[in-house]
């Protein structure tokens, strides 16, 4: 079954405990796929992880370890390349045709590789899609000639709002958790 509909199917299945405004898929651990599942607005904002069967998850450390890696995720999927990999792809492209500095093929090549690698939404959160970002960015920061990593600074600088982001969720959460 492709992400596409198993999200749908999950979103149903969330559907008998609210509005459904958003189905997220993870992978956090241990080859099991749960949904972060997003209810109401901004102001009034509820959650719920469900696992592949489409049963509540009320164990805490599992919810922790799934909104962690979903936002971790978003997190890499919009800082890699500096946010903008398309605008970059652009800019490298005129350096090559203006300038021709040796090298630059090489970094057009790692900006689209680092774009695929991305991909579109919607994809599952693990982190062996954190991994295969990193290691990604890492070459293009490196043919860029950058001797230390924005792209881990970033991340590392982004720490505070992930950590937000999972007390939001435990917060919000629409069933106790033990």
């Amino acid at each position: 079954m492709a992400l596409t509909e198993d999200l749908e199917r999950i979103a149903a299945a969330a559907s008998e405990h609210g509005p459904v405004t958003g189905v997220l898929a993870a992978e956090p651990g241990r080859g099991r796929r749960l949904y972060l599942i997003a209810f109401g607005g901004d102001d009034d904002r509820q959650w719920l992880v469900l696992d592949d069967q489409g049963a509540p998850i009320e164990r805490k450390d599992d919810v922790r370890d799934t909104a962690s890696i979903v936002a971790m995720c978003e997190l890499a999927g919009d800082l890699a390349g500096g946010g903008d990999l398309e605008t970059l792809r652009s800019q490298l492209a005129q350096v090559r045709m203006v300038e021709q500095p040796p090298g630059i093929e090489e970094a057009e090549e790692a900006a689209l590789a680092l774009e695929r690698t991305i991909g579109a939404p919607p994809r599952v959160a693990t982190p062996g899609f954190l991994d295969e970002v990193g290691a990604a960015t890492m070459t293009l920061e490196r043919l860029l000639g950058e001797t230390s990593s924005p792209f881990s600074a970033a991340i590392r600088a982004s720490t505070g709002a992930v950590e937000e982001f999972v007390a939001d969720v435990e917060r919000a959460y629409k069933l106790p958790l033990s």
